[in-house]
């Protein structure tokens, strides 16, 4: 079977780019503490979803377990194209150094996105830690971060000698400063289990969870109708500005409706879902039938509908960014989709 890793690293792209716009829409129309439980929530999902899920796989069972944390957000970050450096100094305190430049706060986005989201980010996942791995001593203490204008990121996990209560599970020392890097100390995934084409795949599979998770965990606390709003016109937004990107990739043509349904079904290829063109597609009405689901597998009711609904903002928006401009119809059919598109005469006359 033919993998067009263009389309794969278009979804990658495509997808970090509308997790970066949905945070900086939500910062700017909702607050900053909304934004912090937001991240919160996002990733305590992200973490209850995969932290554990990951261990064997990644070689991290056998490391005392200060060290396996270090050495999982080196590794499993690595793979979704973020960069992070593990610096140990003991098997009860070990490093961890989030490089520049960061893949969740991207380009000028960092300038945007409020403090509040790192305090988030690190109570739902890096707080966590020692509570999934039945550790009540194992907490995170961050000694700096982004938005403040420090170093960036960076902390240690650390097994105290002691049990800590919720609220020391995350603490602060801004007078610490890690250990020096050292190149060959750092961990690297299982060679024979994770090939390129795997690897590739699991970076397009990085940014969508993290999209696919973060409407989802805005619901609870915007509500549907609000979530809808934002995320869609988010959405919608990402699609516009990045369609000449994503035809470039592919190799799609700005043109007729067949050409927009041709780039339609190569981009879901690049989700690894089943596609094919509708049956005698014409220059004026075509449709791609999707198969599969990858954004929202295994969801059912609320949470489902809710995710295509924004999701398939995306693809509206990709549509209106044509020279001459498309409309855009889904219709649910079995598991998947049918996405009908046809020339827009009236709005493109």
């Amino acid at each position: 079977m033919h993998i067009n890793t263009s389309a794969i690293n278009a979804q990658a792209e495509l997808h970090h780019a509308y997790l970066l716009g949905l945070q900086l829409m939500v910062a700017t129309r909702e607050g900053p503490a909304v934004v912090e439980e937001w991240m919160f929530r996002l990733f305590r999902r992200q973490h209850l979803d995969k932290f554990l899920a990951s261990f064997e796989k990644l070689g991290l069972t056998e490391l005392p377990d200060v060290v396996a944390c270090a050495q999982y957000h080196v590794l499993s970050n690595g793979m979704g194209g973020v960069p992070v450096e593990f610096m140990p100094e003991s098997d009860t305190k070990a490093w961890v150094r989030y490089r520049y430049p960061r893949w969740w706060l991207d380009g000028p986005a960092i300038c945007g996105i409020p403090v509040e989201a790192s305090r988030g980010f690190m109570r739902g996942w890096h707080a966590h830690n020692g509570v999934s791995l039945g550790n009540p001593r194992l907490g995170f203490v961050c000694v700096s971060e982004d938005m403040t204008g420090e170093f960036g990121l960076c902390g240690y996990f650390r097994e105290f000698d002691y049990d800590l209560t919720e609220a020391e599970r995350l603490q602060f020392a801004r007078d610490e400063r890690p250990p020096t890097f050292d190149a060959s100390l750092q961990p690297s995934a299982p060679p024979e289990q994770w090939s390129e084409t795997r690897l590739l795949k699991a970076r397009r599979n990085y940014a969508v969870e993290f999209v696919r998770n973060g409407v989802l965990e805005l619901g609870p606390i915007l509500g549907a109708a609000r979530t809808r709003e934002l995320a869609g016109l988010a959405a919608s937004l990402i699609g516009l500005q990045y369609y000449p990107r994503l035809a470039g990739a592919v190799g799609a043509v700005d043109g007729d409706a067949l050409d927009a349904a041709r780039f339609l079904s190569a981009m879901f290829e690049g989700m690894g879902d089943e596609v094919r063109l509708g049956p005698d597609p014409q220059p004026q009405v075509a449709s791609v039938e999707q198969l599969t689901l990858r954004i929202v597998r295994d969801l059912t009711g609320d949470e489902r509908a809710l995710l295509l609904d924004c999701w398939a903002q995306l693809w509206r928006g990709v549509m209106r960014s044509h020279r001459s401009l498309k409309s855009l119809s889904v219709t649910p059919v079995d598991d998947g989709l049918l996405w009908q598109v046809s020339d827009d005469k009236a709005r493109s006359a």
